[in-house]
């Protein structure tokens, strides 16, 4: 069974930086493509980010390319988001998703960027 477990978030000011973590496990974490995707408040699900398996290319949203870097430690089954120069339009829940098959995600990380 898939679980996808995100930590890391929290309250921050603006220009603050934070590091989000997933721990994956009950599947080939190495296999897989794994993505980042947000929740902002009154807003549907927003892609953020995507890794291969192999850490040999990423993909990054406009509205967080230069600030954000996805990256992975498939021997250790995790997926990280380090968030840098974080605004308020940044406050969202942040989610690890599993790519392919059913797209599982976990249950979020709350971020958010605030004065």
């Amino acid at each position: 069974q898939v679980h996808l477990v995100e930590s890391g978030g929290g309250l921050v000011q603006p220009g603050d930086s934070l590091r989000l973590s997933c721990a994956a496990s009950g599947f080939a974490f190495s296999n897989f493509y794994m993505s980042w995707v947000r929740q902002r408040p009154g807003r549907g699900m927003e892609w953020v980010s995507t890794i291969y398996p192999d850490s040999s290319n990423e993909g990054y949203a406009d509205s967080v390319k230069g600030r954000f870097t996805i990256a992975r430690d498939n021997a250790k089954n995790t997926l990280y988001l380090q968030m840098n120069s974080l605004q308020p339009e940044d406050t969202a829940v942040y989610y690890c998703q599993k790519d392919g098959g059913a797209g599982e995600r976990g249950q979020g990380t709350q971020v958010t960027v605030s004065s």
